[in-house]
């Protein structure tokens, strides 16, 4: 060992590194997590799916990309300013305290300033890489979702998700509008595919958490109505689900029909099951309709994008002359 130099100081720079490493690395997670990236999820699910059909069998790679990467910026600016808006009751819930505002790891000043600067970057993205119109949808979404549906639905109305839940279809609106420059009725039907199914889904989680949602204070439906009465609107909803899925058809081939039908008996079914559940008196089990019906929009959406891709009505016709 060389003079003058401490053993004790060289293990605790040695342990230093790390440490500092494992404070940046948790941080950048803290702030990845203010996203929800579980969220943008549904951007990828419906996204591309929209713009294939908005095009059937030939989009450019290049705008697909540049798209879902603009709709995820907004969709991440979005989901964070919900965070700053509701760090609050996110505290006082079971499913939600383990967020970052909840717990204190991020500041909420600079929460608010991550989402504001993503938000507008997603903006500039699409107008660049897209259209105006797309751009312009991007940030209709993030302020009708913050405005209308956090500050002022989601604490007041048991309705909430209903309307609320539109910002979460618009997706298709912006991949559509990407590749066209304009909105046809497509991808209206393709937004109320996931408006009528946004109730079910949100309701069924609000069923295993209505005790989190009291104590917070948000009258979700299933905290103001009983069981009864919440599932009888999943049921409505549901059905109305699958009816817009059907309405699709039209503008699709063979292989997305033969899906939505198959999968929309399926859902509705699960959603009878429930139903039924509660009315002979036996212990509800929601959270599988929750998160069956992920499922039951990934495999609707799915089809919908590989019968775009294929383009099957084409190639059948080529083929048979």
């Amino acid at each position: 060992m060389r003079r003058g130099v401490s053993p004790v100081v060289k293990v605790h720079a040695d342990q230093a590194v790390p440490a500092t490493g494992g404070r940046i690395r948790s941080k950048v997670w803290a702030y990845i997590a203010l996203t929800k990236p579980r969220v943008i999820e549904l951007l990828l699910v419906t996204t591309i799916p929209a713009m294939l059909l908005a095009h059937r069998g030939s989009v450019d790679p290049l705008l697909i990309l540049n798209t879902l990467f603009g709709g995820m910026l907004a969709a991440a600016g979005a989901n964070t300013l919900n965070c700053v808006a509701d760090s609050d009751i996110d505290k006082l819930m079971k499913r939600t305290e383990r967020r970052p505002l909840a717990r204190d790891s991020v500041p909420r000043t600079h929460a608010l300033i991550f989402g504001l600067a993503i938000s507008v970057a997603s903006f500039f993205w699409l107008w660049h890489f897209a259209n105006a119109l797309s751009a312009h949808l991007a940030g209709a979404t993030i302020a009708f979702y913050v405005f209308v549906y956090t500050l002022l639905l989601k604490r007041r109305t048991s309705q909430n998700v209903v309307w609320g839940g539109a910002a979460g279809c618009m997706p298709v609106m912006i991949g559509w509008s990407a590749v066209t420059g304009t909105i046809q009725w497509p991808a209206i039907v393709m937004f109320l595919i996931i408006f009528f199914w946004t109730p079910p889904h949100t309701w069924a989680l609000a069923m295993r958490y209505k005790e989190d949602y009291a104590a917070a204070g948000v009258p979700m439906l299933p905290v103001v109505a009983t069981e009864a009465q919440v599932t009888r609107q999943i049921v409505i909803y549901t059905w109305l689900t699958v009816i817009a899925t059907l309405a699709l058809v039209p503008a699709t081939g063979w292989l997305y029909t033969v899906v939505a039908l198959l999968a929309g008996g399926w859902f509705l079914w699960l959603a009878h099951k429930l139903q039924a559940g509660v009315r002979r008196g036996e212990p509800v089990k929601p959270l599988k309709l929750f998160l069956q019906s992920n499922n039951y929009l990934s495999a609707v959406f799915v089809a919908l994008a590989v019968d775009s891709a294929l383009d099957l009505p084409t190639l059948l016709s080529l083929y048979a002359s």
